[in-house]
């Protein structure tokens, strides 16, 4: 889908506990550095739907699995994955495309590096029911 990026991520196995990558600066889908947050989901709830106009989303699940779901409302396109350590990736949403996602695991984490700060007034959020989709 155009706007959507799938990147491999690097894992590093370690006796004392292991490593996850999640971005660097010269990774496709890097676009500046606004602000960093985690945000949990609860196994079978249900975020979204939610379309930032600004910004860019890198969404990593280094906690548990998480399907997401990308819907393109001008040709109706969409675009799912689930993520999590056995499918270690890295998710880049460009704007202007509407986000939900589920928690599939029991203990569910999300790390979200976006290219610019939080702001209220640059995002739009309708019921999940607007969009339809079968979860």
């Amino acid at each position: 889908m155009d706007g959507v990026i799938l990147t491999p991520l690097k894992q590093i196995n370690n006796i004392k506990g292991n490593i996850f990558h999640a971005m660097k600066k010269n990774d496709e889908g890097f676009e500046g550095f606004g602000e960093a947050y985690f945000s949990t989901i609860n196994k079978d709830d249900i975020k979204g739907w939610k379309k930032h106009t600004k910004m860019t989303l890198n969404l990593i699940v280094p906690i548990g699995e998480i399907e997401f779901v990308v819907f393109n409302g001008l040709n109706n396109e969409y675009f799912t994955v689930r993520l999590s350590q056995n499918n270690y990736k890295r998710l880049t949403v460009k704007p202007n495309l509407w986000l939900a996602f589920r928690g599939i695991g029991t203990n569910n984490m999300l790390l979200n590096l976006a290219n610019l700060e939080h702001d209220i007034n640059e995002s739009e959020t309708i019921a999940i029911d607007k969009i339809k989709y079968e979860w």
